[in-house]
């Protein structure tokens, strides 16, 4: 099993910048996949950025170019940069982990099995 606590949430104009992390705890070794979804009131998750287990980086369109996904080499910890913030970004931040590649390919959320409490980002 695997444990995942997000952190770094908060309120910030737009424009901004700001910086999630993750730990993860557990058997940390099996996630071959780590994202960020992000889900406001009334919508769908949404796959925002991947991360594979050999460094490739995955990403959705309304992201690139602003958004950077990384994870420390023991695999503990996983970031999200987000620069240029919009108030289009604004939404609950969860990072997921999945013992499956091919989680990445596609950033659905039904492939990743193991899920943090959340993160509030707001801008404004």
């Amino acid at each position: 099993h695997v444990q995942l606590v997000e952190s770094g949430g908060g309120s910030v104009q737009v424009g901004g910048s700001l910086t999630l992390s993750c730990t993860a705890s557990g058997y940390v070794h099996s996630t071959l996949c780590m994202g960020w979804f992000r889900q406001s009131p009334g919508k769908a998750p949404e796959g925002v950025a991947g991360s594979y287990i050999e460094g490739k980086t995955s990403y959705a369109e309304s992201v690139k170019g602003r958004f950077t996904i990384s994870r420390s080499k023991d695999n503990k910890i996983l970031y999200l940069q987000m620069n240029s913030l919009k108030p289009e970004d604004t939404a609950m931040y969860y990072c997921a982990a999945s013992t499956t590649q091919w989680a990445c390919d596609g950033l659905g959320d039904a492939a990743f099995g193991y899920w943090g409490q959340g993160t509030q980002v707001t801008v404004s």
